[in-house]
């Protein structure tokens, strides 16, 4: 048998040779699809006037080489940090991958945050570039002017100096030259905050390639033939990082201007799309819209839902519609890359015990424990996990990295119930969780017992600090248009559900509660506001 040729053997090569040959970054896979299948479409966007455009796998990897030696002329790359913001669409997906192939980091901008907020996140993120869509320019402007840190701005739709289409113009659009790991990072993700401070999420090449993306092949049952209808914002870890698998797996991603239900219904309709994520109140509405039926939904294969269980109504309209279709509920977390756990049914009697808290059972890459308050294993308690996707830390936060990853997992701040069966069950976040009269209450709990009423159109549910309860079970409920529910029949409502320690000692009828991006209520918001006066 023939040894292995020694070192000095091999043939010498650049360092931009050696890590070509065989490394495994997320821009790689991105020019191995334009080689492979360069045609197929990566991304379909539409705008508001309906104006369709198709960015093949072979133009979308051309305009990131642009993008990425845009960058290497601006002095941006390996381990630099850009920051992107802008509502999504095909350039930000193209300026990701520019970073991603010359070494540097990604992380989104809410398009929603204010000069305050985008101030805040760029103080503490120091990016080396600011790429902002034109209409957002001015918040960008502001919240940068005096600042001690003053990234290079540049303007996606802008014309003039600091426009993307004509920097980019003039650059080649080949594959950079660039020694890029797996170990770098690819993305900065802020969490939501819906109950402290965002946190910047560090995650690398390597968590979407050895273990995220492969857990969308084994559960979320991801194909390269998929067609995504896309919704979910760039800048958090559903969007970003949703994308990023599904365009590794080869999937196609399509941008709708809108999700009002005509709109969503004719672009379903004419991309033949067959996945679709989002929250139930999203499949009723499209239900309920005239247009609805096989003709427009006829090629959906997958409902992925999340924020509650999708009502009987709703199964039934899409089991006659999209005909073999499933429904999948599933949990995650930017921690851990985004995806933990999955479960799949046709019918809600497939639902293990009918349990609307039901989040399926961890993907093949993640180990759990589920451990009470002294950290013993249990059957309810906090959800731990570890898994080659956890994060790297959270950025320039030692001590808040280091108490999460506390004994080597990640402790999520989530309780959950698991059965014999291995079924995960999510009660509430830890934080979440109300401690009134000495009893533990379920925010999430009092929530479905509120939004069971026909009268109430979402329902937001907190303690509040009580001289008597130490914190009194409070709601925030908006009601269905035209609806004259009052806050006492409610309460009555409540009282045939749940036990009486659990029924709110308040309902404050509202118009609106305070969400982020996704639609998430705020709830450190609602602890801050208080009670309307």
């Amino acid at each position: 048998m023939t040894a292995p040729p020694e070192v000095s053997d091999r043939p010498v090569l650049t360092a931009a040779q050696e890590t070509l040959m065989r490394r495994a970054t997320l821009g790689d896979q991105l020019r191995r699809h334009a080689q492979t299948r360069g045609a197929r479409p990566a991304i379909v966007t539409y705008d508001a006037a309906g104006t369709r455009a198709v960015t093949t796998y072979a133009e979308l990897d051309r305009r990131a080489n642009q993008a990425a030696h845009l960058f290497l002329s601006m002095s941006v790359g390996r381990r630099d940090r850009v920051a992107v913001m802008s509502r999504n669409r095909v350039e930000s997906i193209v300026v990701y991958y520019g970073l991603l192939k010359v070494g540097a980091s990604f992380s989104g901008i809410n398009a929603l945050f204010g000069r305050d907020e985008v101030a805040q996140q760029l103080d503490h993120l120091r990016p080396s570039v600011v790429v902002v869509a034109a209409e957002l320019e001015p918040t960008v402007d502001a919240a940068i002017a005096g600042a001690p840190h003053r990234p290079q701005i540049v303007v996606l739709g802008g014309d003039g100096p600091r426009g993307f289409d004509g920097l980019v113009a003039t650059m080649p659009g080949t594959e950079p030259d660039c020694v890029v790991d797996e170990h770098d990072l690819a993305m900065i993700v802020y969490t939501s905050g819906t109950e402290a401070a965002p946190k910047g999420v560090m995650l690398t090449h390597r968590h979407y390639l050895i273990s995220t993306a492969p857990a969308y092949t084994w559960g979320l049952r991801c194909r390269d033939d998929d067609v995504w209808l896309f919704v979910m914002p760039l800048h958090t870890i559903a969007g970003i990082g949703s994308a990023t698998s599904l365009l590794l797996l080869g999937a196609t991603l399509v941008f709708p201007s809108s999700v009002a239900p005509a709109d969503a219904l004719r672009v379903i309709r004419d991309e033949g799309v067959t996945v679709l994520a989002q929250t139930p109140t999203f499949y009723l509405a499209l239900a309920d819209h005239p247009d609805f039926g096989t003709a427009t939904v006829g090629t959906v294969q997958r409902c992925l839902t999340y924020g509650g269980q999708v009502s009987p109504r709703t199964v039934d309209a899409w089991a006659d519609a999209a005909h073999g279709s499933v429904w999948g509920t599933y949990w995650g977390q930017s921690e851990l890359a985004q995806l933990g756990s999955v479960g799949w049914f046709s019918r809600l009697e497939d639902v293990p015990g009918n349990d609307p808290t039901w989040i399926g059972k961890p993907v093949g890459h993640l180990e759990i424990r589920v451990v009470d308050e002294d950290g013993h294993d249990s059957d309810t308690g906090e959800l731990l996990c570890r898994t080659p996707s956890v994060m790297i830390g959270y950025l320039d936060a030692p001590e808040k990295t280091q108490a999460v990853m506390a004994g080597g997992w990640v402790h999520t701040g989530d309780r959950v119930r698991r059965d014999d069966e291995g079924n995960l069950f999510f009660l509430d976040r830890i934080k979440d969780m109300i401690k009134t009269g000495g009893y533990n209450v379920s925010s999430q709990e009092v929530e479905r017992s509120l939004q069971s009423h026909p009268g109430v159109a979402r329902a937001a549910v907190v303690g509040l600090p009580d001289d008597y309860w130490v914190e009194a079970v409070t709601a925030f409920v908006i009601p269905v248009e035209g609806s004259d529910v009052t806050a006492e029949e409610l309460r009555d409502h409540c009282r045939t559900t749940l036990a009486s320690y659990k029924v709110p000692k308040r309902v404050h009828l509202v118009d609106a509660v305070p969400v982020d991006a996704q639609g998430k209520i705020l709830k450190r918001e609602l602890r801050r506001r208080g009670a309307p006066a």
